[in-house]
């Protein structure tokens, strides 16, 4: 490694060092051993040193320890005369670099509570979000692992102008990458370049403004190691473990714009340890070698208009994107993006007007490939502000094609729309909105690029089964009333058949092994009553994956003989799990909390678990931060019900299956459910008010309980006992 570089890193990591162990020992003094630290809402402690040491920080009397461990870590700064393989110091020296820094942030948090935002879009006073929560980590984690987003790029300091900043996001986010922005260039912030170009920043549109100072870095790089512990049963402690995993499963790149400090080295050496190269505009020395890194570590001198292609290069990303022949950018890092009232120049349905969207299956002869049409007023015919009618109606033939399919298809419409830059949908059929913005309209949206993303991506992630794809869109009133008698009549029919099936109907299940490259012995089993726990798999989503990926993740089961109807236990269910997870799970019952429950990976919806005093369970949604009565937080319980092994009395669950006539059923049924979060009862009301009608208990709703009755089991048993819960008179099954 280089001589410089190295010896910069050092210096670099030193005074880090000197700096935080000086700030811990001033909190020391103000707030003595005994006080608290943490980044907020997290079940990850402090994540790298967390992962790499599996050292919980609790207190702040937990980092003397550690600050040791910086020390040792640290080697001796380099001598101008005497030449060394330096690149193990480096590393070294690296890792201390973070160990340090995330002390630091931490003491941060304690010293100026609201020295970051702490939520998921910056707010008018404060554009620095600071460490994301669990519950942004586990809605945006989980895209580093399904290959949603392959990585991310850590961005330090910013370039010289708005515009040169705002073309490099923009090369980034259309490569599906996160983009993590920390400190700043010559008194230039990059989130402040881009806001001032009108740019969106934040969660939303993958433009996350981490922190104005280079200790920030760490956000990054302990998403990254959460990722792998969260999703790659990676074990806390399990240092090379970790580094390996985001070596080969997180793309990830430091860029750094400007001057390089020896600050900036230290933290560039650090990121090398997880693989992670550096790509600079400035004239630093380079690290051409591969080694730890894929193939360079430190690339410099490379021109702003070649640097975002230059960093996918050197990080080894192969990244795939279909071009779609419209005006826009378009990509999944646009999904997030709202279109607000100052940026509106027209919008369709959402109550404003008719809005509907319907898929139906054809025979071959009656579609002609690639053909849309628009019959109606276009956005170039109206003035801003005027609405109109839409209506897309899309028309698919295929050989492999099934009835069974056209919803699967179908709500892809909604992230395909949300794709394109500067275009908003909302909602689904009949309650559909869309918002088109006053950008787009200047680069020259057509309401026929609508059709022209469907029928491209349609065909790109269903090629399997689809054959042909015509596009008709409709925005004169007729023609769209048109539509949405025939749009309900399809509704009807569709929801008709999937709800007539049962697991009884169906001899065949489907399983789910799509996270298994991160929870290896977790395998879901998606049946007709008992969707996926992730919520985006129902039964006909497995079946049609199937046709489409025969050997992909979702596998017929033939679910076998029943040994027991409550529990759900079904030969060719055992059997094939057993398989699946190559022995570590040899039994699962579908229906049972505490009996053999099903496993689940970290990507779960809501999380089921007992409450033994009330004799019931509670159900926790990953939206609700609070308190719940089991005494834990939905992070906390996290760590119990995930993993791929199967806990009795924790499960995870979606929301649908909250309405199943299979929910718990060998633990009673739905009589036994006594708590569940108030954002969860609203979501679900209407269709869990229908379902207490069904088993005879109307009067069942209000007795669940919320975190308005009490957020303590001895607060809801007294709930429970004033309303007289079913669960209480139960057999004691739980306890």
């Amino acid at each position: 490694m280089s001589k410089i570089i190295c010896s910069a890193a050092i210096r670099g990591a030193k005074n880090i060092i000197d700096m935080a162990e000086e700030t811990y020992e001033e909190a020391i003094k103000k707030y003595g051993p005994d006080q608290e630290v943490s980044f907020p809402n997290t079940a990850y402690f402090l994540p790298i040193i967390y992962s790499m040491l599996g050292a919980k920080v609790e207190k702040l009397g937990d980092m003397k320890d550690i600050f040791q461990e910086c020390r040792t870590l640290l080697p001796p700064v380099v001598a101008g005369d005497i030449w060394l393989p330096y690149l193990a110091p480096a590393l070294d020296a690296g890792m201390a670099t973070f160990f340090a820094e995330e002390m630091y942030e931490s003491i941060r948090y304690l010293n100026d509570p609201n020295f970051y935002t702490k939520t998921e879009d910056p707010t008018a006073e404060n554009i620095w979000l600071g460490a994301a929560d669990d519950v942004i980590f586990r809605k945006r984690g989980v895209e580093f692992v399904d290959g949603t987003a392959p990585g991310f790029a850590a961005i330090m300091g910013a370039p010289p102008n708005k515009e040169i900043a705002s073309k490099i996001a923009l090369e980034l986010q259309e490569k599906n990458l996160y983009i993590f922005m920390h400190d700043e260039t010559n008194g230039v912030k990059m989130p402040d370049l881009l806001v001032e170009n009108d740019v969106q920043v934040g969660w939303s549109t993958r433009l996350v403004p981490f922190g104005p100072t280079y200790t920030s870095a760490v956000f990054a790089i302990g998403f990254a190691c959460r990722v792998a512990m969260a999703f790659g049963g990676i074990k806390p402690g399990d240092y090379n473990g970790n580094l390996i995993y985001n070596k080969d499963r997180t793309f990830a790149f430091v860029m750094a714009f400007g001057p390089v400090s020896d600050e900036w080295y230290a933290n560039a050496a650090g990121a090398i340890n997880w693989g992670f190269p550096t790509i600079s505009d400035y004239d630093i020395p380079e690290v051409l070698p591969t080694g730890i890194c894929t193939y360079e570590h430190v690339v410099s001198n490379v021109p702003h208009e070649e640097i975002v292609q230059k960093a996918i290069e050197v990080r080894g990303l192969k990244v795939s994107v279909t071009k779609i022949d419209i005006p826009m950018s378009f990509g999944p890092a646009f999904e997030g993006e709202r279109i607000r009232k100052d940026d509106l120049f027209m919008e369709c349905g959402g109550g404003r007007t008719t809005g509907v969207e319907v898929l139906v299956s054809k025979e071959m002869d009656e579609v002609e490939d690639g053909k849309v049409i628009l019959e109606g007023p276009d956005i170039s015919d109206i003035e801003e502000g005027q609405n109109l009618p839409i209506a897309i109606l899309v028309e698919v033939a295929g050989r492999e094609m099934q009835s069974d399919f056209e919803p699967i298809l179908e709500r892809q419409f909604h992230h395909l729309i949300n794709y394109v830059q500067g275009i908003m949908h909302i909602g689904q059929r009949n309650i559909m909105w869309i918002r088109i913005g006053k950008a787009a309209v200047e680069k020259g949206f057509s309401f026929k690029h609508i059709g022209t993303v469907l029928h491209g991506k349609l065909h790109q992630e269903f090629g399997a089964i689809l054959d042909k794809i015509q596009v008709k869109i409709y925005t004169e009133q007729e023609k769209v009333d048109e539509v949405v008698d025939l749009a309900r009549t399809v509704y009807e029919e569709r929801d008709l058949r999937l709800g007539s099936m049962t697991d009884e109907t169906e001899e065949v299940f489907y399983s789910c092994t799509l996270c298994q490259s991160f929870a290896p012995s977790h395998v879901c089993v998606i049946t007709p009553e008992r969707i996926g726990m992730c919520g985006a798999y129902n039964w006909l989503d497995g079946k049609a994956s199937f046709q489409i990926n025969p050997t992909g993740p979702n596998q017929p089961i033939d679910k076998g003989e029943c040994t027991d109807e409550i529990n759900g236990y079904f030969t060719g269910i055992n059997d094939f799990v057993n398989q699946a997870s190559r022995g570590a799970v040899s039994e699962v019952s579908c229906y049972s909390l505490m009996n053999n429950p099903m496993t689940a990976c970290g990507c779960f919806e809501s999380i089921a678990a007992m409450l033994p005093a009330c004799n019931g369970i509670m159900v926790v949604n990953r939206d609700y931060m609070g308190m719940t009565p089991s005494g834990m937080k939905f992070t906390t319980l996290a760590g119990m019900a995930g993993g791929g092994m199967q806990t009795p009395g924790f499960m995870g669950v979606s929301k649908h299956y909250m309405t199943s006539p299979k929910l718990f059923l060998a633990e009673g049924g739905l009589k036994r459910l006594v708590w569940i979060p108030k954002i969860l009862k609203d979501e679900i009301a209407d269709k869990l008010k229908a379902r207490c009608e069904e088993i005879g208990m109307p009067e069942l709703f209000d007795m669940i309980a919320t975190e308005e009755q009490g957020t303590t089991e001895e607060e809801i048993l007294a709930f429970l006992k004033e309303k007289g819960h079913p669960a209480l008179e139960m057999e004691t099954e739980l306890g």
